[in-house]
């Protein structure tokens, strides 16, 4: 295990350097998107037009994060906790391939597709702490933009400039390992081999 401080954007090269297990911290551009922004990203994409950030070697962040206005109209991130990120599964692969992020960040793991898009176009995935969404807060010194607050302040894309954000732990490495699934592997096979046996079922 080793740990690594970035400044984003990140190269590939630097990116395909990380293990499972690494610690992470970056500090640079970092950018929010849950279900509704990966899709209109990728909407966007297919119509051949770009989205409203270049996400090429930035830091991608499952959150929908708390805010409010400060007096001089400037916004402030109150909370910024990670989203599951099962949630986005279905759309990762594809969001990495067209947009070129490095790494997204998020909690409770992502499965084989987003494993096999880190390994292709080299790109890891590291969880952060649920439950240390004032911790994430603290590192976040600026809102720099935000957009689609039509989709909803958790939704919507916001743009921040971030600090030492983390510890980030990779947990899905550009060789395609996933930690997360080793991990239930191993523990379905100690249910069937030890536990079950022990209780009487097979």
């Amino acid at each position: 295990m080793a740990e690594y401080k970035f400044k984003l954007p990140v190269s590939e090269e630097d990116v395909r350097r990380l293990r499972v297990g690494d610690i992470v911290y970056v500090t640079g551009t970092m950018v929010t998107a849950r279900d509704q922004a990966h899709r209109r990203v990728l909407e966007l994409v297919k119509k051949g037009e770009k989205p409203p950030v270049d996400l090429r070697g930035l830091a991608l962040y499952h959150c929908g994060p708390v805010v409010r206005k400060k007096p001089s109209g400037e916004w402030e991130i109150v909370a910024a906790g990670p989203t599951t990120s099962t949630r986005m599964e279905v759309l990762e692969a594809e969001f990495i391939e067209a947009t070129g992020v490095r790494i997204i960040i998020g909690k409770g793991g992502m499965g084989s597709r987003t494993a096999e898009a880190c390994r292709k176009h080299g790109a890891v995935y590291a969880v952060f702490t649920g439950g240390a969404a004032v911790l994430a807060a603290n590192a976040i010194k600026r809102v720099k933009e935000v957009h689609w607050l039509d989709l909803g302040i958790p939704e919507a894309m916001w743009v921040l400039e971030v600090e030492d954000f983390g510890p980030l732990v990779v947990t899905i490495d550009s060789t395609g390992r996933n930690l997360y699934a080793e991990l239930m592997a191993e523990a379905k096979k100690r249910l069937e081999e030890e536990i079950y046996p022990r209780i009487g079922l097979r």
